[in-house]
């Protein structure tokens, strides 16, 4: 029987079947189920620590007699009478609880849920932190040895090869935590907790695992240059997400509805929470029962807030497998087309957007609400499209093939700008252009909503409609300046251009800002140094129009200035090897 099982594994996947045989060994099945059958016995006996026994107080709260101690309490604080309120305590401090006056079935139910949400933390750090480290390390030895080139070489589909790898590097942590679930589930009944919010906890893992699991995949495949540093800096970075995330729904007074929010998602401790509201021991209870997106109230009921929560995870965990097939057969490709970019923008300014606009309360100001969340905005969609400006912007070589040989593809057919914002190899400037564009929309949708529906506000006092288009029209400039120096730097001959350009337009960003702020040079003493900077905004209140205006136009000329040197450059890209020779280059 068991001859045919392992047949059938490997007809339906291979790569599972090679993952199997190299991790299910004797010895490590054993150590398997001694360290799960290890850690099933300290969570049950540190539960049993606080064993009701014959010196159990009358104070305690599974001594029935505590509420006669509460209310004879209550009856001497009336009477203001300190003498007695000291004689009440100590009689009940130096008395114990007879055992028959301990309601034992309380004492257990409570036992069994401790149990039970225990091992739910568990699950999910050992899960989520332990898996991720395996799976970044088996690519690391894979591509070490050089067997990772040979599965690239087979017939199967990448799909059937990452699945593979999901399901069996992992094994040896999922017998852990199978033979935990018997406990786990044992204890959940016990203490009296629906099963199917038991099955739903689960769901939530297995959706919890295939979205770690996949970005732990994606990032051993595209960060090859960190060695055998791989595992731990992966690992480390979900282990910091998860304290991170669970100390943040630990804290009902930081709310879901904000920026941060869509970050929390991906983190499965506030939809627990939202099951088991002992989990966080949260006052207030759950902050998901106030989540609202685009002003929809998901959180008033279950189904709402784990289809919302299930629905996220499946999303981006098929964006990570697209951009997985990319990447698996050609370790050279972008992790994700000029396409994908836009779609990626685009669902990114939904679901912040969709948490942000919550902040608007009635009877306030519109932008006193917001501005925290404008300010995380604008951080986000920053890392993002500087992100994208590195992933898009194609190396010398794709350039030059793409305008030496586009004439004879299928792309001769289309014209120029068509390449420009699809095909891969070509520059990705304009690319870069319609993902700023796909950003400013919903911000300037904000901007004219905020000036009709709130008088108030911002626009018609210290900035004025005129002078905060300026500013967006300066960021947009100045990134545009960024993406075309990287693409410049990308071109050249020079070994190492992908850090040679990370490394430029990170001093360039960061550098004069620090700089500025060191040397005491503030916003609003000199506003106009501080409209060429990354961060133009600070100094917008500060500055006339007519100044914005200027550092805008001169923006657009250094842009105009860097375009044509780059189109020079792209061009003589393109030229052919006895034109160049001929011409004397």
């Amino acid at each position: 029987m068991m001859l045919n099982l392992i047949d059938k594994i490997g007809d339906w996947n291979p790569q599972l079947l090679r993952e199997l045989k190299g991790r299910l060994k004797i010895f490590n099945v054993a150590i398997a189920v001694a360290t799960s059958l290890l850690l099933q016995l300290v969570v049950f006996l540190y539960q049993l620590r606080e064993f009701p026994n014959d010196e159990y107080l009358l104070t305690a709260p599974y001594c029935r007699l505590h509420k006669v101690y509460e209310l004879r309490q209550n009856q001497v604080y009336q009477q203001s009478n300190q003498s007695q309120i000291d004689d009440l305590n100590y009689f009940f401090s130096k008395n114990f609880c007879p055992q028959n006056e301990i309601d034992w079935q309380l004492w257990w139910r409570d036992h069994w849920e401790y149990i039970f949400l225990s091992l739910s933390v568990i699950f999910v750090f050992t899960l989520l932190v332990a898996g991720t480290y395996l799976l970044i390390n088996d690519l690391a030895k894979e591509e070490t040895r050089g067997t990772l080139n040979f599965i690239r070489l087979s017939p199967q589909s990448e799909t059937s090869i990452l699945t593979g790898k999901l399901l069996g590097v992992p094994s040896l942590i999922y017998l852990v935590i199978l033979g935990a679930v018997p406990l786990h589930f044992w204890a959940g009944s016990s203490a009296k907790i629906a099963f199917s919010y038991i099955f739903i906890y689960y769901a939530i893992l297995a959706t919890s695992c295939i979205f770690f699991y996949s970005a732990a995949l994606l990032f051993g495949l595209v960060s090859r240059w960190f060695s055998g540093f791989q595992p731990w800096l992966g690992s480390g970075a979900v282990l910091l997400f998860l304290f991170t995330t669970i100390l943040m729904a630990s804290s009902y007074n930081n709310g879901i509805n904000n920026s941060t929010a869509w970050l929390r998602i991906f983190a499965p401790w506030d939809t627990v929470n939202y099951l088991f509201p002992n989990l966080l021991r949260v006052s207030n209870g759950s902050p998901m029962k106030n989540l609202e997106f685009f002003y929809l109230p998901l959180g008033k009921n279950i189904v709402s807030v784990v289809s919302f929560h299930l629905l996220n995870l499946g999303l981006c965990s098929y964006a990570i497998l697209q951009a997985l097939k990319r990447c698996f057969r050609n370790p050279q490709a972008s992790i994700i087309s000029k396409g994908q970019s836009y779609l990626l923008v685009a669902f990114c300014q939904v679901m912040m957007w969709g948490f942000s606009l919550q902040f608007w309360q009635k009877n306030s100001s519109f932008y006193g609400q917001f501005e925290p969340n404008l300010i995380l905005l604008a951080i986000y969609n920053l890392g993002l499209i500087f992100s994208l400006i590195a992933i898009l912007s194609p190396h010398r070589q794709d350039v030059q093939d793409w305008a030496r040989y586009r004439h004879q593809g299928v792309s001769s057919r289309k014209s120029v700008w068509q390449d420009l914002i699809w095909a891969e190899k070509s520059p990705a400037l304009v690319a870069i252009a319609i993902n700023l564009a796909i950003v400013i929309i919903p911000l300037l949708v904000w901007i004219l909503i905020t000036s009709v529906f709130d008088t108030d506000n911002w626009l018609n006092s210290n900035f004025g409609r005129f002078k905060v288009l300026l500013a967006v029209a300066l960021s947009v400039s100045i990134i545009m300046i960024y993406a075309t120096i990287a693409q410049l730097i990308l071109l050249l001959k020079t070994p190492k251009r992908s850090f040679w350009a990370i490394g430029t337009i990170g001093v360039i960003s960061f550098l004069p800002p620090i700089i500025l702020g060191f040397l005491g040079i503030s916003s609003w003493e000199y506003p106009t140094v501080w409209l060429f900077s990354t961060f133009p905004w600070a100094a917008i209140q500060d500055s006339e129009a007519t100044t914005v205006l200027m550092a805008f136009l001169a923006q657009l000329s250094v842009l105009a200035l860097l375009n044509f040197q780059l189109t020079k450059q792209v061009r003589l890209a393109g030229e052919s090897a006895t034109k160049a020779l001929l011409a004397g280059r």
